[in-house]
């Protein structure tokens, strides 16, 4: 194992406001038998399974948090030394004593092996205490843990399986990692990492291969988002998908579909955005032959077309007044008129809407009628936007790599560590739609045999932004999406403004034992003293959010470096 001291270095306890923080994440001191009267309840009120699922997901969850700070931490190091903050993590949060008995790592050709024997593990002592020795393996958060963070780390799914645990009477437990679809015989692993029986989860050795309407995610907003659905499924409930453009509405749409009783009838979707707004209504209810010129014959509209199944009513925040009536009073009788007819037609549909949206803005400025609104507001779902689910990244990553290289019959191995960076940094506003885009061009870019790099995928005018912090003169701070200018400094900056301009100017003084942590302090220091102390302007200004700032400060104090500001 590599040296810990810059891990152990970022673990500071504040016991006057009650914090605990792992670089700028807060963490809990939690008792291990706490932690198995949770787990021996988690078990007896959800069942085996569902407990061990739970616990796989929330390891999962912390692994990939732990691997963004492995990657800050080592990014200078070898690939092997960053994957082992992982291990050596584990052992700095009580979870055990890990011991490498391999590493290998390959990210450019997407290549990982570990394997790992964990002494002591808490996990496995804990069920022992309460329930005796096992038949299978019990180190199921740990498990997850380790899956996360390698998978986080390498930007595909990587899959930990425990081949021996000290539940079974052994004397230390083992466990292997390589990547998913290297695996032949894991489907216990696989369906832990599962939300639930709607989606083939992270790692369904056939994912990447089910077409566009396959669903994958590990992320704690997708397993909300599955967990509705499953609720939801078979009633005869009004859903509505809230959400930016591009999160996957209607994939979950056409999911919530397929585990509905209504699976054997029809799904028809309209795009209310894409219709005509003179043609919304023939589109929706049909047209009776003669109704306009143009209407040589009658034809059923999708209401009458998706009767028995369901209808997916996208962008439906854009309808125009008269068709939003006509709609209410369709939801409202279950029945509808054909345009130029005279009887009434009965309907079985299920009505399912998405929009980008914010309805009820919408309703208060006059645009939506309130009413329709209340009808359709019976179940919504919001759909977490990309930026707020990271661990989904490497999933959808995997995904499309794989999708791409057999539609395009091209053999692109992996991405580069860049390529990960690049795509875990990067804001996504077309969420998982612009991934899908960046990562065909990334497969179609990049060389046979090779990896895709982050000059392959970001080639399309996307803005991955850098920020700077300018220093002018007299130590003034702002923000600019350019590098500092250093003509600005003169004779009379200050000495870490003067140390910043010369290092920007690749000048070394081996005089001046100005420090990073100087530099740091500076910044931050004139970034309160130009907000007035308001830490959340501060952070704004530095580009880091409050709580980073604020974790920053409470160093600072520990340290002693604060001089009270």
């Amino acid at each position: 194992m590599p040296d810990n001291t810059d891990l152990v270095s970022r673990i500071h306890f504040s016991p006057d406001d009650g914090h605990i923080w792992l670089d700028d994440q807060r963490m809990l001191l939690l008792h291990a038998s706490g932690f198995g009267v949770l787990r021996h309840e988690l078990i007896e009120s959800l069942g085996v399974e569902r407990a061990r699922g739970l616990l796989s997901r929330m390891g999962y969850n912390s692994g990939t948090h732990d691997a963004e700070l492995a990657r800050r931490l080592r990014k200078n190091s070898e690939p092997v030394d960053t994957v082992l903050v992982g291990p050596q993590l584990h052992m700095l949060e009580g979870i055990g004593t890990v011991t490498s008995v391999r590493t290998h790592v390959d990210e450019e050709n997407g290549q990982f092996y570990g394997e790992y024997l964990w002494h002591g593990s808490a996990e496995a002592e804990e069920h022992i205490r309460l329930y005796g020795l096992e038949t299978e393996p019990v180190c199921w958060m740990q498990l997850g843990y380790a899956s996360g963070f390698t998978s986080r780390y390498m930007g595909r799914p990587i899959l930990f399986k425990e081949v021996q645990c000290k539940a079974h009477g052994a004397d230390f437990c083992r466990i292997i990692g390589k990547p998913v679809d290297e695996w032949a015989d894991a489907e216990a692993e696989l369906n832990s990492l599962r939300a639930d029986q709607l989606t083939g989860g992270v790692a369904a050795p056939s994912a990447s291969l089910l077409g566009s309407d396959d669903v994958v995610g590990v992320s704690a907003g997708f397993n909300s988002v599955c967990h509705k659905l499953r609720r939801v499924a078979n009633t005869q409930a009004t859903v509505i998908f809230l959400g930016e453009s591009g999160v996957g509405k209607e994939v979950l749409a056409r999911s919530l579909h397929r585990i509905s009783k209504r699976a054997e009838g029809p799904f028809v979707a309209i795009n209310c955005a894409a219709i005509p707004d003179n043609l919304i209504e023939s589109e929706l209810f049909g047209v009776e032959r003669g109704a306009f010129t143009g209407a040589s014959h009658s034809r059923p509209g999708r209401f009458e077309r998706a009767s028995g199944g369901t209808l997916f009513l996208d962008e439906i925040g854009i309808l125009s007044s008269t068709s939003q009536g006509k709609l209410l009073r369709a939801l409202q009788e279950r029945e509808i008129e054909r345009v130029g007819g005279h009887r009434t037609i009965k309907v079985d549909v299920r009505v399912v809407a998405a929009t980008n949206l914010d309805l009820q803005e919408e309703v208060r400025a006059g645009r939506f009628r309130a009413d329709l609104f209340f009808r359709l507001n019976v179940f919504p779902i919001m759909v977490p936007p990309l930026r707020e689910r990271l661990e989904d990244i490497p999933v959808f990553m995997n995904h499309f790599l794989r999708k791409f290289c057999t539609l395009h019959e091209r053999k692109v191995l992996g991405f580069t560590a860049h390529a990960i960076d690049a795509m875990l940094s990067y804001d996504w506003p077309g969420n998982i739609r612009e991934l899908e885009n960046v990562v065909e061009r990334g497969v179609i870019m990049a060389p046979d045999d090779g990896a895709i790099d982050s000059v392959h995928l970001f080639a399309g005018g996307e803005r991955v932004e850098q920020r700077y912090l300018a220093v002018g003169a007299g130590g003034s701070l702002g923000r600019s999406n350019t590098a500092p200018d250093i003509s600005a400094s003169d004779a009379d900056s200050s000495r870490v403004h003067r140390k910043v301009t010369q290092l920007l100017a690749g000048i070394v003084d081996d005089r001046d034992t100005t420090t990073l942590d100087d530099i740091e302090e500076a910044l931050i220091d004139r970034a309160l003293k130009l907000s007035g102390g308001n830490l959340s302007a501060a952070a704004r200004m530095l580009g880091i959010t409050r709580p980073q700032l604020a974790y920053r400060q409470k160093v600072r104090r520990i340290d002693g470096s604060d001089s009270g500001a």
